[in-house]
């Protein structure tokens, strides 16, 4: 899973799994789910980012790997 926030178009893309998006759902204004050819989710984009989450923090808890990479 990569988590990606754009700053000068304020979106915020997580990708949560290898594949290809061949179809995408609005489930939320400016919030799209990316699913593959099976119907299985493979990303969310969320567009004006900032209106819709809290930015200044995230909390990883109890998740069944390492942290690869962090960025300040």
């Amino acid at each position: 899973m990569k988590i990606e926030y754009f700053p000068e178009t304020d979106s915020l893309y997580i990708d949560l799994a290898d594949g290809v998006g061949t179809d995408s759902l609005e489930i939320s204004e400016g919030i799209v789910l990316d699913t593959d050819a099976n119907g299985r989710p493979v990303g969310i984009d969320i567009d004006q980012a900032s209106k819709h989450l809290s930015l200044g923090k995230l909390n990883l808890k109890g998740l069944p790997f390492e942290i690869e990479q962090v960025a300040v």
